[in-house]
């Protein structure tokens, strides 16, 4: 009986084996949104790495996570490492490609709790209402996540992730137009005031100046 049971279940291993083998060795997720303003703005609020805090799904999962920055400040060769709690684990990002304006390409290293390397890429179009924002993950399939897929797939697992920093990146995107559009309204009116003041001192100059008054015998 024992070695019945114990057949059964190599043959069941074997299957389960053959199963994870003929899982997809590539992935990729991707999400795509429409925030306020212009490129330049969701541009630079994701490639500069401190701006990140302000929209990055995973910022808030450890409030004591440990973050670094070094390389360049901010572009190519821009670097940005955590060390966090088990939600967030331990990685680091790399920007590698810059295309000013219309995308980011960065190399994602997670340490922990796995080794694992993907390449995360940011687009940027101009919209009628603002700008279309494009957020992909693609990368390779070890055994461990072929069998985690088969559970729930690389999609359902980041997606909402993505779904979830689109969503911030919008509002931190809109933040950032409107401070734009007050210091544009605010540089106009100074501009008015500093206009009316240039006449009217030109004015009193070209006014004639006011008639003497002969002295009286």
């Amino acid at each position: 009986m024992f070695k019945k049971i114990a057949i059964g279940f190599a043959a069941a291993l074997l299957l389960l084996v053959g199963v994870i083998a003929t899982r997809p060795d590539t992935y990729t997720v991707t999400r795509t949104t429409t925030v306020p303003g212009t490129p330049d703005i969701a541009f630079g609020l994701v490639n500069d790495f401190h701006q990140w805090n302000q929209w990055s799904p995973w910022e808030a999962l450890d409030p004591n996570m440990k973050k670094t920055f070094t390389g360049a400040e901010a572009g190519v060769g821009a670097i940005y490492g955590w060390t966090g709690n088990d939600d967030v684990g331990e990685g680091r990002m790399t920007i590698e490609e810059v295309a000013a304006n219309e995308s980011v390409r960065i190399k994602l290293e997670f340490i922990k709790p796995f080794a694992d390397t993907s390449i995360t890429t940011f687009n940027f179009k101009p919209a009628t209402d603002g700008t279309t924002v494009t957020w992909t993950m693609a990368g390779d399939h070890n055994f461990m996540s072929k069998a985690m897929c088969l559970v729930m797939d690389m999609d359902q697992m980041i997606g909402k992730d993505f779904e979830k920093g689109l969503a911030s990146l919008k509002t931190a995107a809109q933040a950032e137009t409107t401070k734009r559009a007050e210091a544009e309204a605010a540089r106009k009116v100074a501009e008015a005031k500093a206009a009316e003041a240039k006449a009217a001192e030109e004015a009193a100059a070209a006014a004639p100046a006011p008639a003497v008054a002969a002295p009286t015998p």
